[in-house]
């Protein structure tokens, strides 16, 4: 069972979304990165697309992964799953394995990036040095 979440956008500590996370993760949770592109909505929050080796090379999404409290984590995956629109599609949750090595969830952009959204590549791939 994964019992791990990567984020790297509004769910960090400190961000718009934590206090939705905060009450299902055991401990601080540890720097961590996931192969993809970052990008930035305009919207206030990011878009990523966790890719494995797809796109052959070498970029990292930077976040952080949290272990999930084992007694909840189908409340904890349901919760955030409403919050980050899984259940309309915007993202889509994936198992992901993260550069330390962690089976993670991680929520990844699921709509046609030519759709209706402007994506703006964030080339350091930190939500949080989108404006460095």
């Amino acid at each position: 069972m994964t019992n791990h979440l990567f984020v790297y956008g509004t769910l960090r500590p400190g961000e718009v979304r934590w206090r939705h996370l905060e009450p299902f993760v055991v401990g601080v949770g540890l720097p961590d990165a996931v192969r993809g592109h970052l990008f930035d909505t305009g919207l206030g929050y990011p878009a990523a697309i966790l890719s494995g080796d797809d796109y052959g090379d070498d970029e990292h999404v930077r976040g952080q992964t949290f272990e999930l409290q084992s007694r909840s984590i189908d409340a904890a995956l349901e919760r955030l799953d409403e919050v980050e629109g899984a259940v309309r599609g915007l993202y889509r949750r994936i198992e992901v394995l993260t550069e330390r090595g962690a089976r993670a969830w991680a929520y990844e952009y699921g709509v046609d990036p030519d759709a209706h959204i402007a994506l703006t590549r964030i080339v350091s791939g930190d939500w949080s040095m989108r404006h460095a």
